[in-house]
């Protein structure tokens, strides 16, 4: 996978934490790693942005944006109060592309879910990466809401040819409560992808180090991690029988 493409089911969701994690994990395996936010929203001119935050945990990685905006909104309605050029799906491509042959992975980060506007015309991160031919993971909510947001996701990736890697679920809490432990479960039936991790809530409060060292504990065999998603299912998933 020279490039993967990362989107939430929502905001918030932890997209940038399941890149980190990614980008960590395959540096680990001595892998050269770029990250790419194809459009930052909500921060200011000298601010870190998700791609820093990326850095930041995971190490050497290459973070690059294609731009930023002030207000902490869709990229193309960002764009536009701004009064500054939005970022455009062959654009978000190109940079990936080129990045693409200086390393070994390039992660390309969207902003919010799938379908979110980057500009004007609509273009959005499922046009860039239909561009790239790309495989796309899916970072999820762990409770409430999050099987129907989900399966909507994989099912507009899979209405455009794309090919759903996965779904990382991006903030697995301490305490899970029933419909947590269900969507174990229930995500991969609903969606007909695997679960290829679950990054605990608080990830991004660990040092560097640390978040280093754990990341790969988080990330199944096919994301190069060691997760087990049986065992996980065993400790964290209610039994299907009543």
């Amino acid at each position: 996978m020279p490039v993967l493409v990362v989107t939430g089911t929502n905001t918030e969701v932890g997209k940038t934490m399941v890149t980190a994690a990614v980008a960590a994990t395959a540096l680990a395996g001595g892998r050269s790693v770029a990250v790419l936010k194809a459009a930052q929203t909500g921060v200011g001119p000298d601010e870190p942005g998700d791609a820093a935050e990326v850095a930041r945990l995971a190490g050497a990685v290459t973070s690059a944006e294609l731009a930023r905006y002030p207000e902490p909104l869709a990229p193309a309605t960002a764009a536009r109060r701004a009064g500054r050029a939005p970022v455009h799906p062959h654009e978000i491509a190109e940079r990936a592309a080129k990045l693409a042959t200086e390393h070994d992975l390039v992660l390309v980060e969207g902003a919010g879910g799938l379908l979110v506007r980057f500009d004007a015309a609509g273009g959005t991160l499922a046009d860039a990466a239909e561009l790239l031919r790309a495989p796309v993971l899916v970072v999820a909510a762990a409770g409430l809401g999050t099987l129907n947001a989900t399966e909507l996701t994989v099912r507009e990736l899979r209405g455009r040819g794309l090919d759903p890697a996965g779904v990382v679920i991006g903030s697995w809490p301490e305490r899970p409560e029933l419909a947590e432990r269900c969507n174990l479960l229930d995500l991969p039936d609903v969606t007909g992808v695997p679960l290829l991790g679950a990054v605990p809530e608080g990830a991004g409060r660990l040092d560097p180090p640390a978040f280093r060292a754990a990341a790969p504990q988080w990330l199944a065999p096919r994301l190069e991690g060691v997760w087990d998603a049986e065992a996980f299912h065993m400790r964290e998933a209610p039994s299907r029988a009543r």
